[in-house]
């Protein structure tokens, strides 16, 4: 893989081979490759009946313990980053480069839960938090995630910003204009006159995408519908 600024997407991460894969190659000619990596928490076919017997069900924390994400993946990727097994032993690995695997990476991650919201309640803004990741990657996944817009209704990051309290748009604008890395702006509005009178104040190299509403039609997720 040449590029070393790529994204690779691992949909079906499994073990978590891809994301360490990256970290491998980033260290070997000093790229910035990002990746990011899905998966469900799953149980083995064989692993459910053992712990149905026990009176466990999908939902129960041992159940959810047992599966690839918080069994596998989660601790594979930890491992390889750190250096450190979970019990906080170093990792007695070689790679094939000499390399000593309890030496880790220069790698940050991180984990987030992914759920199905409501469109009313993503409409009402009360979904904003569960939300808030998705907007970071799609940013480009750098710098702090904004969680939380606070009594002012709007927030700059290193690399995007949201505003919800529109009628705080001359801060936010004025607060964008001294931020030199941000470069996507989610204006939070349902009024196409609102959002285009922002728009016109963003500075010219500032994206914007507009939430929640163009959020819901590209992720029709209820309806089970994609556009």
């Amino acid at each position: 893989m040449h590029k070393k600024d790529a994204v690779v997407l691992d949909f079906f991460s499994g073990s978590g081979t891809t994301a360490h894969a990256v970290a491998m190659l980033n260290r070997a000619d000093g790229g910035r490759r990002r990746s990011i990596s899905v998966t469900n928490n799953e149980l083995s076919a064989a692993e459910q009946p053992r712990l149905r017997e026990v009176g466990l069900r999908p939902g129960d924390e041992e159940w959810e313990a047992n599966g690839i994400f918080h069994n596998v993946t989660k601790p594979r990727i930890h491992a390889a980053f750190t250096g450190l097994r979970p019990d906080g032993h170093p990792v007695e690995l070689e790679y094939e480069d000499g390399s000593h695997a309890s030496d880790g990476f220069a790698e940050n991650a991180r984990f987030f839960t992914l759920t199905y919201e409501a469109p009313l309640t993503v409409r009402h803004h009360r979904a904003f938090e569960r939300v808030a990741p998705m907007l970071w990657l799609r940013a480009g996944s750098r710098g702090r995630i904004i969680r939380d817009l606070g009594k002012s209704g709007w927030d700059v990051a290193e690399t995007y910003a949201v505003l919800e309290n529109l009628d705080q748009a001359d801060e936010f604008t004025a607060a964008l204009a001294q931020s030199e890395g941000v470069r996507l702006a989610f204006i939070v509005t349902d009024d196409d006159s609102a959002f285009q009178m922002v728009c016109r104040d963003l500075p010219s190299d500032v994206v914007p995408v507009r939430l929640y509403e163009s959020y819901l039609q590209n992720f029709e997720i209820n309806t089970g519908r994609s556009q």
